[in-house]
């Protein structure tokens, strides 16, 4: 693994959100000054196609970077676009059992409103 990608993974696997691209290029860019953004790209989509990790796509706003590349669930806001993990069952299994069809991939995101954004309603 290059030193850029290296710095791409680790700020993704040690991030605590889901980030978008170009937060992870921000910090990239703080670590390793001459690093492009085209390169932050390149790597993050390198590292989905390799399942290091999972992109999180979002209506109308820019796709976030899972550091769990597992299947698995999300929970966001309609207000503030806050992105969590939800856990839930492998949602491929019950699809298989349930229909015989056998998933390759799957993204589910639960909408909702968070309790901060509800406060300001």
């Amino acid at each position: 693994m290059t030193k850029q990608r290296q710095i791409i993974y680790d700020i993704i696997c040690t991030s605590e959100e889901h980030l978008s691209a170009d937060e992870i290029y921000l910090e990239a860019k703080s670590k390793y000054p001459s690093i492009a953004v085209g390169t932050v790209y390149r790597n993050l989509g390198l590292m989905v196609t390799e399942g290091l990790i999972q992109k999180i796509p979002m209506d109308g706003e820019a796709d976030r970077f899972d550091k769990n590349p597992a299947r698995h669930a999300h929970v966001i806001c309609e207000q503030c676009h806050s992105l969590s993990d939800l856990p839930l069952p492998d949602i491929a299994e019950i699809v298989r059992r349930n229909t015989g069809v056998i998933p390759t991939s799957y993204t589910l995101n639960v909408y909702h409103v968070c309790p901060k954004c509800e406060k300001q309603i």
